[in-house]
């Protein structure tokens, strides 16, 4: 059964198991980072932990402002309440497999998201509109770092 690739800004997500289908025990989703992406977009949830293993690539997850390569095989657990951000540095795309426990956050968030974005035509989105989103999901988008 093909599923859903859905495109979130330079990203994109394949979820292969939603929270319905485990009683809401656990999500499964793959992302797709490409190289040189920046997702300008560092959250929290208080719902759920999100645990981070490497597929191909490399990817930089920065959590509480520490960050960590994440290789193939390499795994990165996000507590819950930790604001993170995640992004490829590197020349080659890079793919993890994020697993959301419990299984709260589904692919209505990203299609959302993803929306937003694409409204936005390349340029910066609306901030306010993708808070809403974030936030009617279980984010909560991290406040912007004030400059000296």
């Amino acid at each position: 059964m093909p599923t859903e690739v859905i495109q979130v800004g330079a990203t994109s997500v394949r979820f292969l198991v939603e929270g319905s289908e485990s009683n809401g025990s656990v999500a499964v989703f793959e992302v797709f980072i490409p190289a040189n992406a920046n997702i300008p977009a560092p959250h929290s949830h208080d719902g759920y932990e999100e645990t981070i293993y490497g597929l191909a690539g490399t990817s930089t997850w920065t959590v509480e402002g520490n960050a960590t390569e994440v290789r193939v095989g390499d795994a990165i657990c996000i507590p819950r309440g930790a604001v993170h951000a995640f992004d490829n540095r590197g020349e080659l795309d890079a793919k993890a497999l994020a697993v959301v426990t419990p299984g709260i956050l589904g692919p209505d968030f990203f299609r959302e998201a993803g929306a937003v974005l694409a409204d936005a035509g390349g340029g910066p989105p609306d901030f306010g509109r993708l808070g809403e989103v974030m936030r009617r999901h279980g984010l909560t988008p991290a406040p912007k770092p004030v400059s000296p």
